[in-house]
């Protein structure tokens, strides 16, 4: 087991794809999903968030099967079904039979999925601007699904859509995603799992119905000025889910995680650790 303080990258098979993640901590496990911009990453989204929450739980942020490092098999298709099982099977891959789920836009959507599909496996979940009931198409969404890589083009996409201070986009962090976006395959994945028919990268949605089967104790986390996600959803599916709380953060855009990033460890951390 690694130690707190330690974040290790690793590689794993699951469901005979090559799944890099990192890991950090002991204790219960948290399961880090990330969303699906371009270049993006479990090192990108959760660099500042994984070792705080290391000091009280055993850490596990893959990069999820057509982002990252993982691998994108020529004949995988990319739906919100395929995620999902892949998650599904990295956990089996790790023996884990039940974790909290902490999941950013689409990661939040994966952890709906999952408490849908095995309720008994999903302990607590933190959605942080996850799309849900009441989502609508925005400039924010438009513009990722947009992107042609150069290094311009991160910088302005991330600044522009992702924080409301963009001195917080440090340029360490545009080259991150940045290269991450022209690494071997992934823009020509990223372009394909939602704009080819033959992908389903953009059917995301849920009905009000199966929100309020989900029971899962749930935190959801928004930035007040998100112009990916907009506040609007998790304020409906805090009146779908049964057990959901909202914590919305002011002068905040879609990155909660980053633009106030202490502040979210801790909220996080604390609401984890209540169960």
């Amino acid at each position: 087991m690694t130690t707190s303080t330690t974040v290790i990258s690793k590689r794993i098979e699951a469901a005979g794809i090559t799944t890099a993640y990192l890991e950090a901590g002991s204790g219960d496990p948290v399961v880090m999903l990330h969303g699906s911009g371009p270049g993006v990453s479990a090192t990108a989204n959760w660099q500042y968030n994984i070792p705080s929450l290391a000091a009280r739980f055993h850490v596990l942020a893959p990069d999820i099967v057509g982002f990252g490092e993982t691998s994108r098999p020529d004949d995988v298709v990319y739906s919100l079904r395929t995620w999902t099982d892949h998650v599904w099977a990295f956990l089996d891959a790790h023996d884990i039979g039940r974790t909290a789920v902490v999941g950013n836009s689409l990661g939040g959507r994966i952890a709906l999925q999952m408490a849908t599909d095995s309720p008994e496996r999903i302990s607590r979940m933190v959605l942080m601007g996850s799309p849900g009931v009441g989502m609508t198409p925005t400039d924010g969404l438009a513009a990722l699904r947009a992107y042609e890589p150069s290094h311009d083009a991160m910088r302005s996409l991330l600044r522009t859509y992702f924080a409301v201070d963009p001195a917080l986009i440090t340029e360490e962090l545009v080259a991150i995603r940045y290269q991450a976006s022209i690494a071997n395959g992934a823009f020509e994945a990223y372009s394909a799992m939602f704009s080819d028919p033959r992908h389903r990268g953009s059917e995301l949605g849920i009905t009000a119905d199966e929100v309020r089967a989900i029971t899962t104790p749930a935190l959801l986390v928004h930035g007040r000025e998100d112009r990916v996600v907009p506040l609007a959803v998790s304020q409906t599916m805090l009146g779908l889910l049964p057990n959901a709380d909202l914590h919305v953060f002011s002068h905040c855009g879609h990155w909660t995680q980053i633009e106030r990033a202490e502040e979210f460890s801790a909220l996080v951390a604390d609401y984890l650790w209540r169960s």
